[in-house]
């Protein structure tokens, strides 16, 4: 289905969000569940650069839902609005029940910065560049904000993260250094770490895109279990096998707007917009 803007109203507390005729529940969705991430209208403008032309976008929990689109167009823009790595220009952004608007022109109230606080513990972030702390062991980055931000025992967090690291399959590198691992290997330690602080949802921007090609699969391998097991995920990527055989829903952007939503096989293999469909003639025979 063609993604049109959304028809949001204004009240009282900001833009109203309306869920989009295509963002229909995945299957992993138990009857009756609210979404768990309404982000709606957003707009970000660096300067006179007009990046995000009011997204909206609804996600259920246990989904995974992929970002397409070319470099530039503003998928990792989106994904770090999200959490307000970036500042929303306009729009609101609600994950579990905790709101924010954008405002960036007005001064933060202790409350809306507590309110931000949470909404980034309730959204963990892969980067493409893993930034692990190279003077911390593989376990230590993985406590090391359990520790620090959530004021965990330490004894508690070790044994969550050694449980993540076998999810990962790297327990066996617990007290190795970034710099002796693989960059596949360092990702892997990346999403530990993420799964280590429990958020409701995992926002992954493009965690392929610095690997060789030959490191890709073993990471791909572990989101794919992860969206399988009903981990609520937005995922950022270029890859294709992916998008097809783990997300519950592709939106492809272009130019800052989503303009094609809807489950992989009808996006991937029958997009209706002429923009989507060259897109996609890079990847895949469409």
């Amino acid at each position: 289905m063609t993604a049109t803007p959304n028809a949001l109203a204004t009240g009282p507390a900001g833009p109203v969000h309306r869920i989009h005729p295509a963002e229909v529940p995945g299957a992993l969705v138990k009857p009756g569940a609210a979404p768990i991430l309404k982000a709606t209208d957003v707009e970000k403008w660096f300067q006179m650069n007009h990046v995000l032309k009011g997204c909206s976008m609804t996600v259920y929990p246990a989904e995974t839902i992929t970002i397409l689109g070319r470099s530039g167009s503003g998928k990792s823009t989106f994904l770090r609005c999200l959490n307000f790595l970036e500042e929303p220009s306009a729009g609101v952004v609600d994950i579990d029940g905790i709101r924010v608007a954008g405002d960036p022109l007005r001064s933060r109230s202790r409350q809306t910065k507590e309110r931000i606080r949470q909404l980034r513990l309730a959204a963990g972030m892969v980067f493409q560049e893993f930034n692990l702390f190279p003077h911390l062991s593989v376990i230590g980055n993985l406590i090391e904000a359990p520790l620090h931000v959530k004021k965990m025992h330490k004894a508690e967090a070790t044994e969550l993260a050694e449980g993540y690291l076998e999810k990962v399959g790297l327990i066996d590198k617990r007290d190795e250094y970034p710099s002796r691992l693989s960059g596949g290997q360092r990702q892997r330690v990346a999403i530990a770490r993420a799964l280590t602080m429990q958020p409701k949802i995992l926002l992954f921007d493009e965690p392929t895109s610095a690997l060789d090609p030959s490191l890709v699969g073993e990471v791909l391998k572990v989101m794919e279990s992860l969206a399988h097991e009903g981990r609520t995920m937005i995922v950022v990527t270029h890859e294709m096998s992916f998008a097809k055989e783990a997300a519950d829903r592709v939106y492809y952007m272009h130019e800052g707007e989503f303009i094609e939503i809807g489950p992989p096989d009808q996006v991937l293999a029958n997009p209706h917009d002429e923009r989507t469909r060259t897109f996609l003639r890079r990847f895949l025979d469409v």
